[in-house]
């Protein structure tokens, strides 16, 4: 856990805010007024990823930027799961916490699944829902020449991995590899890269009993464990109230863990006629690599749905 006070050299310079609700103590970014957009993260980044965002989007709107059980401020309680059901509940916890309504969520990773487990329980604080180089998890794709989740880089890595203890040699020392294993996942932007973005990335996992939640993500992806609470929310709520919601992707297209074809596919399911946009040149990293084009996408998004 990266101390509260910690701003990296002044690039994360935003004021540090905690909430017990979830059970543990978890860090948010909280600034601005207006209509609140919600960032949420991946793996195995934090809000750190979205620095170049939070300014500008504050201009107009509150920016509540949470970071994850187990990432960056937040802390890593031992005894819980680190899964898909986990990370929504908290997520939850928090929203009613702050007592958010009318959110944009905003998603990329493996929160395009959190936001939209979110939303399919509880519809009535969202309003509309950005992703970016993820997958919502509740579409269907039955498509045999779209490639498939197991197909990219990055799940090559994971499933070669498995057996050997490579997964685990690697994701607990996420501290000294974070670089290395978002090369894999498709970054792009190696000029952001010095001394001081390092240590931003690698400082939330000083230990491997840190890295708790970087190495449980992609296994629970792998084994697909994350299905049945997808298909509990589906079967006790629907899906009619989450594809009535606005929706839009942006697309980085040179993503190495969710190849793009399968991440439009996935995402036109749902929303087939919503807006798709394509980013040549940019990885699964997108806030990294596109920031302002990010930004300005979802201002007009806002501003439209």
């Amino acid at each position: 856990m990266i101390p509260a006070e910690e701003t990296f050299d002044g690039t994360y310079p935003f004021k540090p805010h905690f909430s017990t609700a979830p059970g543990f103590r978890m860090h948010y970014v909280d600034e601005g007024q207006g209509e609140t957009i919600l960032l949420l993260h991946g793996e195995p980044t934090w809000g750190y990823l979205y620095r170049h965002m939070i300014p500008p989007l504050a201009h107009h709107h509150r920016v509540v930027v949470p970071d994850q059980m187990g990432f960056g401020k937040s802390e890593t309680p031992k005894g819980r799961a680190y899964s898909l059901r986990t990370h929504v509940e908290n997520l939850t916890a928090l929203i009613e916490d702050l007592d958010l309504h009318d959110l944009t969520l905003f998603g990329q990773d493996w929160a395009g699944l959190i936001i939209t487990a979110y939303t399919v329980r509880h519809p009535e604080r969202v309003k509309r829902i950005f992703y970016a180089n993820t997958l919502n998890g509740h579409a269907r794709v039955d498509d045999p020449a779209l490639p498939q989740l197991g197909d990219s880089p990055w799940f090559r890595w994971i499933a070669e991995g498995v057996d050997s203890g490579r997964n685990e040699a690697v994701l607990r020392n996420v501290g000294s590899s974070a670089l290395s294993v978002m090369k894999i996942l498709g970054f792009q932007n190696s000029g952001a890269v010095t001394d001081t973005w390092l240590r931003a990335y690698q400082s939330p996992f000083p230990t491997p009993e840190a890295a708790e939640g970087a190495y449980a993500w992609p296994l629970e992806a792998y084994t697909g464990s994350f299905a049945a609470y997808i298909m509990e929310g589906i079967t006790e709520h629907g899906l009619e109230a989450l594809r009535a919601k606005p929706a839009m992707l942006a697309e980085g297209l040179e993503d190495r863990a969710i190849l793009p074809a399968l991440a439009i596919a996935n995402f036109r399911a749902l929303w087939p006629t919503a807006p798709v946009v394509e980013l040549p040149g940019v990885g699964h990293y997108c806030q990294e690599d596109a920031p302002q084009t990010l930004v300005a996408l979802l201002r007009q998004f806002v501003q439209t749905s």
